[in-house]
This record gives structure tokens, C-alpha cells and sequence, in this order.
């Protein structure tokens, strides 16, 4: 897109008199793009650029896609910085610029989010019996003795029939958390083939 101090330069030129081939020349612009600027009403001139080449990146589109697909696949905390892609292909022969490595690197994230939105996602909601339970600690605020404190609670529901189990803990640790578990699941006389992965809700 031109800058608005081109379009208003081009215009300035033209109504003092200069050829629209001087202008094009002294801007370095084609005559097409110039006498459009000329033509185009006050407020309603913007230049895109259809068909975007890649002169440095085209060689190493191909590469550059793996890298990028490779990133994704990783954990957050490997993930690599753009830096780190454009040095790697800087190894294998390539001339361009750290900037195109980000653009183009901008784009591709941009249309995976937009497919990955697109692409058809299922939930369960519904369960058989048996088949799952949720588990989660929230903290409640009570009166013991007279006392004010606060206690863990463990959370134990399952997903089928929303039968919940609820037991108060004075902390939260690995051994309660065991001990909820045991004496859930003797509560519910059973227990279940997977647990249901929830947000903590704290």
C-alpha cells in the first residue's frame, strides 16, 4: 500500500506540470501505479500487492514449513525462537533476511489458527456408568471449636450419574489426595476406568 505522503507527492507533480513518466522514474513506481494515483478519487487510492513473491524464501519454503511443523509439535517450554529457525537455515545456504523468516512465520501461524478453528472438534458429554469421575480441591473457610480456619475439601464426582463425594482435609498433599481416592471409590463401592481432566477451580 502507498504511504499517504507518495499519493499526495504524485499528485503535487502532476498538477504542477511533471510527465507521469518523470514521476514514475524519480519514484521508482510503474506509470500504471501513478496514473491510478492520478485517477483515483481524494480518498479512495490504496495499492495492494496481489501475488506476494518470495525471491529468498522460495528455495527454502519447503524446509521452513518442516521447521515450523516440528516447532508446534514441541512443548511450550522447547519451543524455538524465530531467531533460532532463520539461523538453522542460514546453515544450509540460505541468503535471506531475519524479517522474512518472521513474516512468513507470522503467516503460517496465522493460517494454521484460522484451519485449526475451522477443523470439527468433539466433547463427551455424555458418559456410562463407570466410565470416568472428575477430582478437584477447592478451600472453605469454617468454624472449628470455636476457631476460625480454613480446610481443604476434596471433590470426587462422577461423570455418568453426578454423584459427588466430598471430604475436608486440613491440607493438601499427595497423601490425602491418595486417601480421597480410596475412600471415594469405597464409597461409591466401585472405581472408575479413567479420571476426567477438569480446569482447577481454586
Amino acid at each position: 500500500m502507498l504511504v499517504l505522503e507518495t499519493v499526495l507527492r504524485i499528485r503535487r507533480e502532476h498538477a504542477a506540470g511533471k510527465a507521469i513518466k518523470a514521476i514514475a522514474r524519480d519514484l521508482k513506481l510503474s506509470r500504471k501505479v501513478v496514473r491510478k494515483v492520478i485517477r483515483a478519487p481524494e480518498a479512495d487510492f490504496s495499492y495492494r500487492r496481489e501475488v506476494q513473491p518470495l525471491p529468498r524464501i522460495g528455495p527454502f519454503q519447503e524446509r521452513l514449513d518442516m521447521l515450523l511443523d516440528e516447532d508446534e509439535a514441541r512443548p511450550r517450554r522447547e519451543k524455538l525462537r524465530i531467531t533460532r529457525i532463520h539461523d538453522l537455515l542460514l546453515r544450509e545456504g540460505f541468503e535471506g533476511s531475519y524479517d522474512a523468516v518472521r513474516r512468513y512465520a507470522a503467516r503460517w501461524r496465522q493460517e494454521r489458527r484460522r484451519n485449526a478453528v475451522d477443523a470439527p472438534a468433539f466433547i463427551p458429554l455424555t458418559f456410562r456408568p463407570g466410565e470416568a469421575y472428575q477430582f478437584d480441591w477447592s478451600h472453605e473457610d469454617v468454624e472449628i471449636a470455636g476457631k476460625p480456619m480454613r480446610v481443604k475439601v476434596a471433590h470426587v464426582r462422577l461423570c455418568a450419574s453426578r454423584a459427588i463425594y466430598v471430604r475436608a482435609y486440613p491440607r493438601e498433599t499427595q497423601e490425602m489426595v491418595f486417601d480421597a481416592h480410596a475412600r471415594a471409590f469405597a464409597f461409591f463401592c466401585r472405581a472408575t476406568i479413567r479420571m476426567r481432566q477438569q480446569r482447577q477451580s481454586r
